[in-house]
């Protein structure tokens, strides 16, 4: 879920660069977030740190942290922001790039390590290392496998898009 920014100034350097989209913490709808103070109750509880505001608005920092789902965050609000609850996965998945280092031919098995689901996993491949495989129906969209990735492979995907690879 990035999708392409244009500056000026990188329009005149003829490039492009990446804004990561903003994701909510689980059990926040968007329509919800208008209750939201940005009083940063949500970043104060959170264990593991994934939580940031950002223009007064907590979203999830996955370059930082993973979510549990642990429900910190809604346990601690003081505004109606998680009615919905904390939901046990997210509307997205993880995708997995050609720059992967295994595709390079280097062996890494780091994101599979990491994902507490096991949706990634590795399958052999003649010649080379084995190639990571996600389980899309397994993902949670924690985003555990997405700090630990050496290369920067591993990015956020919609649910819907499915994942092909080398």
């Amino acid at each position: 879920m990035t999708q392409q920014v244009l500056s000026r100034r990188n329009f005149l350097r003829g490039g492009r660069h990446d804004a990561t989209a903003r994701i909510r913490p689980p059990g926040i709808a968007e329509h919800a977030l208008a209750a939201c103070t940005g009083c940063g109750s949500c970043v104060e509880h959170c264990p593991t740190g994934v939580i940031r505001l950002t223009d007064d608005l907590p979203v999830l920092d996955f370059a930082a942290a993973e979510c549990t789902f642990c429900g910190a965050c809604a346990e601690h609000c003081p505004e109606p922001v998680f009615a919905d609850g904390v939901a046990g996965r997210f509307d997205h998945v993880v995708a997995i790039a050609s720059s992967c280092l295994p595709f390079q031919g280097v062996d890494c098995q780091a994101c599979r390590d990491a994902c507490p689901a096991e949706a990634i996993r590795f399958r052999p491949v003649r010649g080379g290392p084995f190639a990571p495989q996600l389980v899309a129906e397994a993902c949670t969209g924690c985003g555990a496998c997405i700090s630990v990735c050496p290369a920067g492979a591993v990015a956020i995907a919609p649910r819907s898009v499915e994942v092909a690879y080398a």
